[in-house]
């Protein structure tokens, strides 16, 4: 459950733009110093606003951030569905899905790397896997779940409920590829996109095989050690 409060209740025009003053000013901190070494303070400051008048908007850096993740969710919609909406087959689907992520994120790379220590910890509140993005994380298995449909290929049935997790997971790896690629352009980052999605596509076709049963059933029992079942 997200314990997270920010934003007065009743925005205005003014208010709305205070707080995304306060907003982008708190991610060019993130990205020159650190989470860590960024203060509230700071973050006022450089917002031209009182240090009492950012806590109104945000009670906490962690708001601050977890505002940014819900606003990032809401805002990549039409982009992922402009993206999906001529892609065909699983491979192309999955590469483009991913491709939106890391171009949206682009400018602000500098800030989920500075936010790794954090995200690594499934404990801290801002980790992609807390129970606190839990709702932002159930919109981004939807999109796998969504670009599973029609996919040109058969997914097994006892496999199909655990694969949007699955892709979901996959995705999460590529993003932490690609914040800690200092290839020049993130160009490693590329070339495992145009190679893995393929790769991913292949394993789910042979998964379908009838002499690759007892391999499912294995992947099965170590997708469930993963996510806890």
């Amino acid at each position: 459950m997200n314990t997270f409060k920010y934003m007065p209740s009743k925005t205005t025009p003014k208010a709305e733009e205070t707080g995304r003053r306060i907003l982008d000013s708190a991610l060019e901190l993130f990205r020159q110093k650190g989470f860590d070494a960024t203060t509230m303070r700071d973050i006022a400051q450089k917002a031209s606003v009182a240090t009492g008048a950012a806590y109104y908007y945000y009670p906490s850096k962690d708001a601050i951030v977890m505002d940014f993740y819900q606003r990032s969710s809401a805002e990549m919609e039409l982009q992922i569905e402009a993206a999906l909406e001529h892609a065909k087959g699983l491979e192309n689907r999955l590469r483009e899905l991913i491709g939106v992520k890391l171009a949206y994120f682009a400018p602000n790379r500098g800030v989920l790397r500075s936010l790794l220590r954090n995200g690594a910890d499934p404990r801290h509140p801002l980790s992609p896997f807390s129970p606190d993005t839990a709702s932002i994380r159930d919109i981004d298995i939807a999109w796998f779940r969504r670009i599973l449909t029609d996919c040109g290929m058969r997914i097994p049935r006892d496999l199909e409920p655990q694969l949007p997790s699955v892709l979901w997971f996959f995705q999460m790896g590529v993003i932490l590829f690609w914040v800690i690629d200092d290839s020049p352009g993130q160009t490693r980052t590329a070339r495992l996109l145009e190679l893995a999605p393929k790769s991913v596509a292949f394993l789910i076709r042979v998964s379908a095989l009838p002499l690759m049963r007892p391999l499912r059933k294995t992947a099965l029992q170590l997708i469930e050690i993963v996510k806890g079942e």
